[in-house]
């Protein structure tokens, strides 16, 4: 299916060529706070496989690059408000944006949600949170699952947390001010990678694929960027990027029917 879709894409981008000539500046709204997806460096720079990958699209289109942070919950605000060209951040599709007329990008990723707690707290599935205090990022779909389709399962909750950033909700979990993360499965992995203290429960408690949103009106622009990504899967570039981030790399739907 994938090789299909990379020959159908290529085709496409061959009609879209002119826009190497544009000499335009990309503006990419991400999640300043999302490992492994899009991060502040030690070198003090945005990185992490989507701002990897949206830079090579960039490059190949002859774009100029240039990162926006935005606030999570206000995400589509700020693309709204033209602050941004897209929302390309680990950003889950959603049927309600869909309806709002946003143009969305092809899923790329296959993920699910999960329970970060501490080693020793005796939790060891959703079924040991009666009564406990549990934290979640605002605006995530993560958020949405805990009011919506889990919304029995938060009932039994002492509390629902709500923070503006994953980092915050771990911080919270640290200092014991919250039981337990309701969280993204790479955002987990990356976090407690080398955190012997945190766990990563075994329970998945919610599927979902990423992608990427556009304004309305702003097809064209999707099948440009989606065209370059095809472009990167085909000369290899895509699969050498998600080389370095194994916590991922077998979700990525891109590369797995190669």
């Amino acid at each position: 299916m994938m090789k299909k879709l990379v020959a159908l894409v290529l085709a496409l981008a061959l009609g879209l060529t002119a826009a190497s000539a544009l000499g335009e500046t990309f503006l990419h709204g991400i999640d300043p706070e999302y490992p492994p997806f899009s991060y502040l460096g030690d070198d003090g720079e945005y990185t992490g496989f989507d701002v990897e990958i949206a830079k090579a699209v960039c490059e190949l289109l002859g774009w100029d690059y240039e990162v926006v942070p935005v606030d999570w919950d206000n995400k589509l605000i700020q693309l709204d408000s033209h602050e941004c060209d897209c929302i390309w951040s680990g950003m889950t599709i959603l049927d309600s944006m869909k309806e709002a007329g946003y143009v969305i990008s092809t899923p790329y990723y296959d993920n699910t949600q999960v329970l970060v707690v501490k080693e020793d707290s005796g939790i060891s599935s959703s079924a040991d949170l009666a009564g406990k205090v549990v934290a979640v990022q605002l605006g995530t779909s993560g958020e949405a699952l805990l009011n919506g389709d889990l919304a029995d399962l938060t009932a039994t909750f002492a509390e629902l947390v709500t923070c503006q950033s994953f980092l915050m909700c771990f911080t919270e979990l640290e200092g014991n001010a919250v039981d337990a993360v309701f969280v993204d499965l790479p955002v987990a992995a990356a976090y407690t990678a080398d955190k012997p203290a945190l766990t990563v429960l075994n329970e998945n408690l919610g599927a979902e694929q990423y992608g990427i949103a556009f304004r309305s009106g702003d097809a064209e622009l999707c099948a440009k960027i989606e065209a370059a990504v095809a472009e990167l899967v085909a000369n290899g570039t895509y699969a050498q990027i998600a080389e370095k981030y194994p916590d991922i790399v077998n979700n990525l739907l891109f590369l797995s029917n190669e």
